[in-house]
């Protein structure tokens, strides 16, 4: 029950993580496709990157 819960959260972040990239990522070169597809090919590992590596860079840089 709980490895079912914890891999509803994952592709859940997942999902969410490639939405705020592809509406959010500022489309300077290939920034927003080269990460969509990173998030995409590598599941939760690169929606967590993402997340903790990329997105706070990316509010610091140009907001929101």
């Amino acid at each position: 029950m709980g490895i079912l819960l914890f891999g509803c959260a994952l592709t859940i972040l997942w999902i969410l993580m490639i939405v705020d990239c592809v509406k959010n990522e500022p489309s300077e070169g290939n920034d927003k496709r080269t990460w969509a597809l990173i998030i995409i090919f590598t599941y939760f590992i690169g929606a967590l990157v993402y997340l903790f590596v990329r997105r706070p860079e990316r509010i610091k840089k140009y907001g929101g």
